[in-house]
């Protein structure tokens, strides 16, 4: 009886829960048990993105050693400890998006460790209104986005990357991808090979996860031929430099411009993207790993694409988020005082 009560019990952490143990004819035999314990810690492991799970690994070592430097408890942590915490990121100028994740990853690591998320001990809802404070304050600042490139900028961004060499092979072919499928910089490193089909009329493009899609379902988008930015083509030559071994497509390259066989970073994606900005005159503090993708939808949008065509290849969930690039692409259009101003 004494082992079934221990094997309920761990079946009880594996689930994160402290509930009591069952009744006798409820438990369940402890033969073969590890195997089982295993196999939901996967399954578990599984319900977060790999990206998700990295981010609050992150987020989880910097508020431990936050907490440890001040010789407070991060786990399990005090609703005021972590709505200090949250404070102290929102000062150090962190976006709404990252605090609300580094609250996320508190509560997600709480919750494997089988204690109660600080969120859901606190009566006063010190963490709630220390969150919505930042997001009052955040959101009556300027705007922060990065400015869309435009196919015009892209095209002279990468003229700029002269040669034949491999690192300049590659990064042309980066650029123009990541604005003709309006990729985001994690979705831009996490492509593999096997993730592209070269069809006539130019590439069917899976994406395996993302942003909209955290349950990896896959999304196939096409990416034409093109004409001026010419993704395809970019893209080949890539591939006859790359070879066909499976694996990430676009790979690290090392200091002696040699491949390795590791992926690019998402922060690899956006210093290349500043660094040819900067060489076509653009301010490269203007620009990052998402104006690929906002240049797309720019561009889109003055060219009077439908929303429905747009969120194809963007993937947007909410129709919202694409009407704000339709209206600021068409802001002088049938300008109410166009015809007495």
């Amino acid at each position: 009886m004494e082992r079934d009560e221990n094997a309920a019990a761990a079946m009880g952490r594996v689930a994160g829960t402290t509930a009591a143990a069952p009744s006798s004819s409820a438990l369940v035999q402890p033969g073969g048990l590890g195997d089982e314990i295993a196999a939901a810690r996967a399954y578990r492991q599984r319900a977060k993105a790999a990206n998700t799970l990295r981010a609050y690994a992150s987020d989880w070592n910097q508020f431990e050693g936050w907490c440890g430097e001040r010789q407070l408890d991060p786990l399990p942590a005090r609703p005021e400890v972590v709505a200090t915490w949250l404070a102290v990121l929102a000062t150090a100028g962190k976006a709404e998006s990252t605090i609300t994740r580094h609250a996320a990853a508190i509560a997600w690591y709480h919750r494997r460790a089988g204690e109660v998320a600080p969120q859901h001990r606190d009566p006063r809802g010190v963490i709630a209104d220390t969150l919505a404070g930042i997001r009052r304050e955040q959101r009556a600042r300027p705007s922060r986005k990065k400015a869309a490139i435009t196919a015009a900028d892209l095209g002279r961004m990468i003229a700029a990357a002269e040669g034949q060499g491999t690192r300049a092979i590659r990064d042309r072919a980066v650029l123009a991808l990541g604005l003709a499928a309006a990729l985001r910089r994690s979705e831009l490193v996490e492509l593999q090979l096997a993730d592209l089909e070269l069809v006539k009329e130019g590439v069917k493009l899976t994406i395996r996860h993302s942003k909209t899609d955290q349950e990896g379902a896959g999304q196939v988008i096409a990416v034409p031929a093109g004409k001026l930015v010419r993704p395809v083509a970019r893209l080949k030559a890539w591939l006859d430099l790359r070879g066909g071994e499976a694996g990430p497509l676009f790979l690290q390259i090392d200091p002696q411009g040699r491949l390795t066989r590791q992926a690019m970073s998402d922060r690899s994606v956006a210093r290349l993207i500043q660094r040819y900005a900067a060489k076509v005159g653009l301010d490269p503090e203007s620009v990052g790993g998402h104006s690929l993708r906002a240049g797309f939808l720019t561009e889109a949008a003055r060219s009077k694409a439908s929303l429905a065509k747009m969120q194809e290849v963007s993937r947007q969930k909410k129709v919202e988020v694409l009407l704000g690039y339709v209206r600021s692409a068409a802001v002088f259009e049938d300008h109410a005082g166009e015809a007495f101003l």
